[in-house]
């Protein structure tokens, strides 16, 4: 979908991004505004949302600013947010403007083997915001990541068949780009600490539909309560109980698209056996109820 928007109308203000695909969980369009008369700037509003988004200018210039930077973009740049980083859009000259906005939440785009690079996504100590840099010192990485911003955006107009498959190892090819050519190590972190967690990682994967605790995790490594809980949460970027309700909702995503089971039953499976809380969770994590979830899933799939 491309949007034709008057140059008056560039102020307009987004913080709850809703993913055009439920799983994955991303949102992609086409800004486009034409030239105009006025001899002023046109601001589009501070704002922020959870998701890291990625903005690919097309054709004309415009200037993005953060809390503590400004990025001047042409035809062809790339520039990267972090998340919930505070940012608006400025249009520097009055000549045409196209550009894509990408919005994406990463987290939801690492597989286990992925875990490693995980942390180096966290934004505890950097924004990921520091990493333009790679694209205004590497053409070959701006470039590429254009190219495959692009690329995201045309598949989610087609939907051709496999679609799902080629937005997602595009952004892992996205994240491979950051990764390896990150000269400056942002997203540097020691894989000993990752691979420390791998015996809690297995641990609740084989018991997700059984009751884990702390307590139990800690026997696993010979860890305290509270050394655990630091340790887990400096490692992954979350605590440990959202690392284990993230792994629980992904598993009901599954079944409630795959096996005919009622939503108690699904909660049950999924190893939180009180609905009202099973509600409340699925909710937090996809913005809507189960049932609705499972609505949407159809409707994409009949298209």
């Amino acid at each position: 979908m491309t949007i034709h928007i008057e140059a008056h109308e560039l102020q307009v203000k987004e913080e709850l991004v809703v993913y055009a695909h439920p799983l994955l969980f991303l949102k992609v369009w086409e800004i486009e505004a034409p030239s105009f008369n006025q001899g002023t700037e046109i601001i589009g509003p501070w704002h922020y949302h959870k998701e890291v988004e990625f903005l690919a200018v097309i054709e004309g210039s415009m200037g993005i600013q953060t809390k503590d930077n400004y990025f001047s973009l042409h035809s062809g740049d790339v520039v990267l947010l972090g998340s919930s980083e505070l940012h608006r859009t400025y249009r520097s000259n009055i000549d045409p403007l196209k550009f894509i906005v990408f919005q994406v939440d990463l987290y939801q785009h690492f597989d286990q083997s992925d875990l490693p690079y995980l942390h180096g996504f966290s934004e505890l100590t950097r924004p990921l915001s520091d990493l333009n840099y790679l694209f205004q010192h590497n053409s070959e990485v701006r470039l590429e990541s254009c190219a495959l911003i692009r690329d995201i955006y045309q598949e989610s107009l087609r939907r051709e068949r496999g679609y799902e498959l080629l937005i997602g190892a595009n952004i892992k090819r996205l994240l491979w780009l950051l990764i390896r050519y990150d000269v400056q190590d942002i997203l540097h972190n020691d894989t000993y600490d990752i691979v420390r967690l791998k015996p809690v990682f297995d641990y609740v994967e084989r018991n997700l539909k059984n009751k884990i605790t702390i307590e139990d995790v800690c026997k696993l490594l010979n860890f305290s309560y509270h050394y655990f809980i630091r340790y887990f949460h400096l490692t992954m970027g979350n605590s440990f109980i959202e690392f284990v309700n993230h792994k629980r909702i992904k598993k009901a995503e599954r079944l409630l698209l795959t096996q005919n089971l009622s939503i108690s039953e699904v909660a049950i499976e999924s190893g939180i056996p009180s609905t009202a809380q099973f509600y409340k969770l699925f909710k937090r994590y996809n913005h809507c109820s189960p049932k609705e979830f499972i609505v949407k899933m159809r409707r994409k799939t009949s298209l």
